[in-house]
C-alpha cells in the first residue's frame, strides 16, 4: 500500500460503470421499438470504435457535444449503410441519452472494491460525461455514497487530458497532487492527463492493450488491492 496516497480518483464510463453494456442494452430497446430491421449486434460492431474516436475529438475540443451526440449514430449507421433522416438520427440521441442509464452494469469487482478502499482513502470521480447524464448514473448505480466529491468536464470548464480539470478537481477535494492517484481506462485522457498534471495514475487496461514503458496497470478492479 502507497503510503503517501489519500486521495483516489476514478473515471466513471469504462472503469466503473460499463459502459458498453449498458450502451448496448438501450440501443437494443430502441430498435426493438422503432427499427427492428437493424440488428443490434451489427450496430454495435459499428458503433463501439466511431464512438470512441468521436469522444477523443470531443476531448481534444475538435468536435462539440451534440455534433458528438449526432455523429456517433450518423458514421454508425453509414458503416451499417442503412438510410435514416438527420431527423430520426436526432430523435434516437434523445432516447439513447433518456434509456442509457435505466441500465447499470458496472464491471466486475467495482462494488468490492470501493468497499475495500473506502475505509482508507477519500475517494472521488472525475469525469467527462455530461453532468446530467453522468449524475443519473453514479445515483442509478448505487455509486454515490462511495465519493467525496464529482468533478465534470462542463463544470470545470476543460475536459481530460487537460490539466485544468485535475487541478480543478485536486482542488475541489482539497487535497495534493503527491497524495493523489487517478484510476481510469482512457490512456491518454486518465492515464497521460494525470500524469502531466503531477498526480500518479493506473492504467485500467481491461482490454489488455499492449503498451510500452513502465505504467502501473491493472486487467480487473481487484488488481487495485496490489497497489492500494
Amino acid at each position: 500500500m502507497n503510503t503517501k496516497i489519500t486521495d483516489i480518483f476514478f473515471d466513471l464510463d469504462h472503469t466503473l460503470w460499463d459502459f458498453d453494456k449498458n450502451s448496448e442494452m438501450a440501443f437494443d430497446r430502441i430498435f426493438k421499438s422503432k427499427y427492428q430491421e437493424i440488428i443490434t449486434e451489427d450496430f454495435i460492431k459499428e458503433y463501439i470504435p466511431i464512438n470512441q474516436e468521436c469522444w477523443r475529438l470531443y476531448q481534444n475540443d475538435k468536435i462539440t457535444h451534440q455534433e458528438l451526440r449526432y455523429n456517433r449514430l450518423k458514421f454508425s449507421f453509414d458503416a451499417l449503410n442503412y438510410a435514416i433522416s438527420e431527423e430520426n438520427i436526432l430523435e434516437i440521441a434523445n432516447d439513447y441519452i433518456e434509456f442509457l442509464t435505466d441500465n447499470n452494469y458496472l464491471f466486475d469487482g467495482a462494488i468490492e472494491v470501493l468497499e475495500y478502499l473506502k475505509p482508507k482513502y477519500k475517494l472521488h470521480i472525475i469525469t467527462n460525461g455530461f453532468a446530467q447524464v453522468q449524475e443519473k448514473k453514479i445515483n442509478n448505480a448505487s455509486l454515490g455514497g462511495y465519493f467525496s466529491t464529482i468533478t465534470n468536464s462542463e463544470l470545470a470548464g476543460v475536459k481530460k487530458p487537460n490539466s485544468i480539470i485535475f487541478d480543478y478537481a485536486l482542488n475541489l477535494a482539497n487535497t495534493s497532487k503527491e497524495n493523489s492517484i487517478m484510476i481510469g481506462d482512457d490512456f491518454e485522457a486518465d492515464v497521460n492527463g494525470a500524469l502531466n498534471a503531477g498526480l500518479d495514475a493506473i492504467f485500467f487496461n481491461e482490454k489488455k492493450l499492449d503498451i510500452s514503458g513502465n505504467y502501473k496497470q491493472i486487467n480487473h478492479l481487484l488488481e487495485l488491492k496490489k497497489y492500494l
